[in-house]
This record gives C-alpha cells, structure tokens and sequence, in this order.
C-alpha cells in the first residue's frame, strides 16, 4: 500500500525496521569503511564518504518529501549550495540571485564564486520582468529564496521556473524558511531544492546539516560525484539528529505558523513597529503568491521599530523568551538584529539590510507568553 500523507512519509519514507534487529528507528551507523565479499564485493558500502546507511535514509526522505528523485544530504547547508554551484557552473557562467538573499548566499557568490570566474546579478526576484531582462546567454541557473531571508519577500515559484528554462537555465529554490511541509518547489516546476537541514527539519538547534533535492536524476547523479569528490557530507549521527527531526515536521510547523500568526497580529497593532513583514498580512506584495503556493505562512517574522537602529538593539537584547542568537527553525524562540548578526556579509552592498530590522524565529512554545515577551521588549524602543 502506498501511503500519500506527509506526516505518515515524514515518520516512514527511507526508514523500515532494521532488518537485522527490528529496530524501528534508523540506527546510527558510526562507521568509515565497510567489510568486502572480495575485491569489489561490496554489500552496499565501501567508505561513508562515498555512502553511509544513516544519512541514505535521510536522503531517500528528503526526496521522498520534496517530490524529487534525488536527495543529498552535507555537512551544512553552505556546503550544499557550494557543491551545488560548483556542478553547475563554470567560470563564465552567470547565475541571478535575489537582491536580499541570506548573507551567506550572498557571501559565497560575492567572495568565493566570483574568485573562480562565475558571474551573478542580484535581482528583485518578486519583479519577474527585472528577472527576464537580467538573463543572459550565459545564465545557468535562477537562485530563489522564497520566503526570502529575513525581508521575507516572496517569488513566483512556477512563473520563475518559466524565466528560467525558456533560457535553457535551472531554477534552484532555498526552501529552508517554508521546509516541504509548508512548500514544494519541485512541484511548481523548480529543478533543485536547497536546504539548512539545521533549521526547520532539524528542528532542535543541536544540528548543523544541510540538503539538497533534484527533480532530474541524472542532475542529482552529477551533484552526487561532486559531493563524493568534495567530501563535505553530513555525518551519520547529524543524519540521525536531521530523521528524527523530520518525524515531527508537520506538527512543529503547525504550531510554528499559529505562533506566528499571533506575534503578528500584535505587532501589526503596536505604537512602536514601523512595518511588519510577513507573508500572511494581506497587504503584503506578495500575499497572494505565498497563498497559493504555501500550505501556510511560516514561523519567520520581521519588524522595523520606531527610534532605528538603536531602538532595534534595544528591543533584541530587551526580550526573555526570545533568545539572541542566530539561526532559526528550532522550537525555542529566536531573535536577532540581521544587520548586525546573520547579513553582516552584506554591509555596504546593494544587499544591506535595513538598521531598525529586527527577525524572529517563532518557536511552539505559548503563544500568549511569545507575545507578552515582545511586547514588554519594545517598551524598551
């Protein structure tokens, strides 16, 4: 029998009982290199480098989820984009990126790509003729955040992909804000999917991984030798951490979005916040977009305060619940100041974030506690 729904796959794609011990969950195998039946008689794996049993179940979830035919799993979600970036481009090559892309993206393109000869524009991915007129003959892929961090801008998944092959060029998404229960790109038309596995399909704060998901097998193949090449895969307790994770993706991410939902409604109202930015705010530009193609908004919220910058660091070190640190996606709450913090990188470029903008990663924890703590923290604006 074929089972369809996300949370059964979520707890079951990738992860039967072990066949030797019946043990129903995967086990960690903590191993480097593997017995052989004869030169070459290999039971499966060779060197976990190359393979290893844990991180192959949660690739064969991650595809599962995501609908693609191929899923990789890496040391952190950079180092997929990097071994992305380097099977698919070559010096010369042109890749358009969005003109508010998280500031590692931005970094790797800016510092390290450019230094091996690819080319990039940073282009309002929401505007899809300012996409169509930065394309170039020499354009390989579009690289999409949607929602995009931490201005939470949305892009037309479908439409982009459109852009994207009529140019004989691939459509990457970073689904890491919405994670596949809340968003599928591949099924929009997307060829590959980027993941920080650390975020929400980790889901605990106590994992860096990363992924990566192709809708064509033969690209997937490609990418695959070039992790092998590269070696920077996920290890098998990290693979471990991510599977255990994902079995309760869905029911996070509910609460996530309910928690969100609530934070917002608050914010919307306060004296002290000078714009909210959030997908599910009707008079957000790209509303209807995310409601199309979002199964709900998210738990990432961004605000601008009244007072800039100063009022902003106020707020970020105001907050108990709240906790400063970056990164995002676990089930505690997170809050942190992106100019100073995650998009540092972009700091005097055309991609520098707003000085009064603070970015909350919505944990499940009460909603009306989430609220009372961000409220009491903007006194201090």
């Amino acid at each position: 029998m074929a089972f369809t729904g996300f949370e059964t796959r979520a707890i079951h794609a990738g992860q039967e009982p072990d066949p030797q011990t019946g043990a129903v969950v995967v086990p960690i195998y903590q191993v480097s290199t593997y017995a052989q039946d004869g030169v070459g008689g290999l039971r499966g794996y060779e060197y976990s480098r190359t393979g290893n049993p844990t991180r192959a179940a949660l690739e064969e979830c991650l595809a599962d989820l995501e609908g693609g035919s191929r899923g990789l799993a890496f040391a952190s979600g950079m180092a997929a984009e990097d071994t992305l970036l380097r099977t698919i481009a070559s010096p010369g090559d042109h890749v358009i990126i969005p003109n508010d892309a998280y500031g590692g993206t931005y970094r790797l393109f800016s510092t390290v790509s450019s230094n091996w000869g690819v080319k990039w524009d940073a282009v309002p991915l929401a505007d899809p003729e300012a996409v169509r007129a930065a394309v170039r003959p020499e354009t390989v892929a579009i690289w999409v955040e949607t929602p995009t961090n931490p201005l939470l801008n949305v892009a037309d998944i479908a439409l982009l992909a459109d852009v994207a092959h009529d140019a004989g060029a691939l459509l990457v998404v970073d689904n890491t804000f919405a994670s596949p229960y809340l968003q599928r790109p591949l099924v929009e038309g997307a060829d590959v999917v980027v993941h920080s596995t650390t975020k929400y399909l980790g889901g605990h704060s106590d994992v860096v991984s990363g992924a990566l998901v192709t809708r064509d097998r033969e690209l997937g193949e490609r990418v695959a030798f070039h992790q092998n090449t590269m070696g920077a895969v996920a290890g098998p307790f990290d693979s471990w951490l991510a599977l255990r994770g994902i079995k309760t993706l869905a029911v996070r991410m509910d609460r996530h979005c309910a928690n969100a939902e609530q934070v917002v409604a608050a914010l919307t109202h306060h004296p002290k916040v000078t714009e909210v930015l959030y997908p599910g705010l009707p008079e957000h530009p790209g509303h209807k977009i995310a409601e199309a193609q979002m199964k709900g908004f998210g738990g990432m919220v961004s605000f601008r305060v009244a007072g800039g910058e100063e009022a902003a660091l106020r707020v970020c070190a105001a907050t108990r619940l709240f906790t400063l640190a970056e990164s995002l996606g676990g089930v505690e709450s997170l809050i942190e100041h992106p100019g100073r913090m995650t998009h540092a990188s972009t700091s005097g470029s055309p991609l520098e974030v707003p000085s009064d903008l603070v970015r909350l990663s919505v944990g499940i924890e009460s909603g009306s506690d989430l609220v009372a703590d961000i409220e009491a923290a903007l006194e201090t604006a």
